[in-house]
């Protein structure tokens, strides 16, 4: 039985990930290790707690003791890390806490596998580290040319905190490959949408705000455009790497779904108007400032991951969409609790008066 660590597990991607794989390899053993942060929920994990097969550990991957207790206690064959501060808003507001998770934790999880993995001969047998990216790493691509697209070989070129500090953790991983030889794999994906996804993001925010008639905020003339993948067909994608990718490479992981954000605002409120509430419409939409730095299109081509690994995005948007909104509506208790108290606070700081 092969074991994977598996951090930032309680949170939207993750949890999706864990359950995958329980799901779909008989195997396997998974240590989920998360930090709670308001974006990490163990009620992401009810379908999987009283799996024999899984383990939670309530650890901050910036903890090297910790860390190195988890490889000491579980020696994990393979580590996927998923665990990073994400939003974008939040990184302009306080970037120092995305260096330190993402760059220095990231830096804690590289060390202490290459201390747990290394043999006598400096050889890492069959281990991997798979690093969890983004394709703001690369920047932006322009909205005239449609016909341009994020390739494994784009330069790195983040325009956000966030993007740095993902940028930053990439590089760090591919120079542990390059000095030590240690065995990685880094993916980089487009926007993912789904269950479970906390609701500062733009599909669980607009789907949330709409079903409360509140106001929609959408960022400047909400024409840039996002490439969106169903978070299940991101985890088929991660579990091929983790099988089947070859050394040191870098995977792209892209929907072919690509819309401006003000599409997709449309597209919920049209679901729901037709399904639940007539009585909502694009009234409801509220154009605000625009974030700072905020990237015009983000667009991947998927080609080298198809090619090597078989791999292709099964769900379109069309129907991954109408998936997420109806996991919304069957969840509303979820929506309720995680966002009470401090999302509130932040949601008044991030939005109102703009």
């Amino acid at each position: 039985m092969k074991t994977y660590l598996v951090t930032g597990g309680a949170g939207f991607i993750g949890s999706n990930f864990v359950q995958y794989m329980l799901a779909h390899h008989s195997d396997i053993s998974i240590i989920n290790v998360d930090k709670l942060t308001y974006a990490g929920n163990l009620e992401n994990l009810v379908l999987v707690e009283d799996d024999a097969r899984y383990f939670f550990e309530l650890v901050d991957i910036r903890d090297k003791i910790a860390i190195e207790r988890l490889f000491d206690s579980y020696k994990p064959d393979y580590v996927v890390n998923f665990a990073a501060e994400s939003h974008v808003d939040r990184s302009i507001e306080t970037p120092e806490i995305f260096a330190d998770t993402n760059v220095c934790g990231t830096l804690v999880l590289l060390n202490s596998s290459k201390a747990a993995w290394q043999g006598a001969d400096g050889g890492f047998g069959n281990h991997k580290f798979l690093q969890v990216s983004t394709d703001e790493v690369y920047g932006s691509l322009a909205l005239d040319e449609p016909d341009r697209f994020f390739t494994e070989s784009t330069p790195i070129n983040p325009h956000s905190p966030y993007a740095a500090s993902k940028a930053a953790a990439d590089l760090f991983v591919l120079a542990y490959k390059d000095t030590y030889q240690l065995p990685v794999n880094i993916t980089r994906c487009s926007n993912n949408y789904g269950p479970y996804q906390f609701p500062e993001k733009l599909i669980p925010l607009m789907i949330n705000n709409t079903l409360l008639r509140k106001e929609l905020p959408v960022y400047g003339d909400g024409l840039n455009v996002r490439d969106w993948l169903y978070v299940e067909d991101h985890c088929k994608a991660i579990d091929l790497v983790m099988q089947g990718g070859s050394d040191g490479e870098v995977y792209n992981i892209g929907g072919h779904n690509e819309r401006p954000n003000i599409a997709i605002v449309k597209a919920i409120i049209d679901y729901i108007r037709q399904r639940v509430d007539s009585g909502v419409s694009e009234a409801l939409i509220k154009y605000v400032e625009d974030r700072k730095g905020h990237d015009r299109r983000y667009g991947i081509d998927p080609k080298k991951i198809r090619q090597d690994l078989g791999w292709y995005p099964e769900t379109d948007f069309e129907t991954g969409i109408v998936k997420t909104i109806e996991w919304y509506l069957d969840n509303k208790g979820w929506v309720e609790r995680v966002t009470s108290g401090a999302y509130q606070d932040y949601y008044k700081n991030m939005y109102e008066g703009r």
